[in-house]
């Protein structure tokens, strides 16, 4: 199964964008494109060194395609990296290398950095989700006859939480889930006057891009929960939410998340409680 994710994505963009570089930046999306490893464990100092570049043009080359600095991007390639590891001893074990110059932390120590990583997250969901948007996905949900949540790996648990709420609050929905290879079964289910809720973090799994481009070709209103602002989900939503979630140890929260769709299920309890009332 083929994945994109936030580094093909920019991988994608510098290959599209290198014949109108500069010569010293196309020596620097040279050695990106080819040496994804000593982008990960080399510092800022050894790469120019060895795309035979000074430092600063390393910076330039950043800011050209929307980071602060090169150890933001770097970031991407870390966290692929980590993404590609799914073996989670193996994980770890990546991790202290990545960090080896940190001292070990205890498992006390783990939980208080996972909680104040996962306070910020929480501050900047707050911070940057609008209540235009929100209404917008709460009458989404509210006028669909039927709802269909997708969200696989990682976001397998948040769609099953928000499928969990819903019924809660009488709505007809239901996961998408491909169980036995039937995602051609399920996605025939969904009908105009439906709404489909995607779940998807890097690297976004093909099946919901499928499902997302089909349904928003059917003129399904969709609502997209994604963690970047060139996620493909974008591309069919009608509206979406980009969530940053804490990562520690190469592993991510899904408390914002959770935190979200927790947030559009009770909106939408008090809207159809308030629509019961008029």
């Amino acid at each position: 199964m083929k994945e994109t994710s936030q580094l093909t994505n920019l991988q994608d963009e510098i290959r599209q964008r290198y014949d109108n570089l500069s010569k010293r930046l196309k020596q620097v999306a040279q050695y990106v494109l080819d040496n994804n490893n000593s982008i990960v464990f080399d510092t800022v100092a050894t790469i120019a060194e060895r795309a035979n570049v000074p430092p600063s043009t390393l910076i330039r080359f950043a800011n050209a395609f929307g980071f602060a600095g090169f150890n933001e991007m770097k970031q991407i390639f870390r966290e692929n990296l980590m993404e590609e590891t799914s073996n989670y001893t193996e994980r770890l074990q990546l991790s202290r290398r990545l960090d080896e110059h940190e001292q070990q932390e205890t498992s006390g120590d783990i939980l208080s950095i996972f909680a104040q990583a996962n306070s910020q997250a929480l501050q900047k969901l707050a911070a940057q989700t609008s209540e235009v948007q929100l209404k917008q996905a709460v009458d989404i949900l509210n006028n669909a006859n039927n709802i269909f949540i997708i969200g696989l790996k990682r976001s397998f648990s948040i769609a099953c939480y928000l499928d969990y709420a819903l019924h809660h609050l009488d709505c007809r929905s239901f996961v998408i889930n491909g169980l036995g290879g039937m995602f051609d079964e399920q996605l025939s289910q969904v009908k105009k006057g439906d709404a489909v809720v995607a779940i998807s973090f890097s690297p976004y799994a093909q099946e919901t891009l499928n499902i997302m481009n089909i349904t928003a070709q059917k003129g399904i209103k969709q609502i997209a929960i994604t963690d970047s602002q060139i996620s493909p989900l974008l591309a069919f939503s009608d509206v979406s939410f980009v969530i940053k979630e804490a990562q520690v140890k190469g592993f991510r929260s899904q408390c914002a998340s959770m935190t979200l769709v927790q947030t559009l299920a009770i909106a939408l309890g008090l809207e159809r409680e308030k629509n019961t009332l008029i």
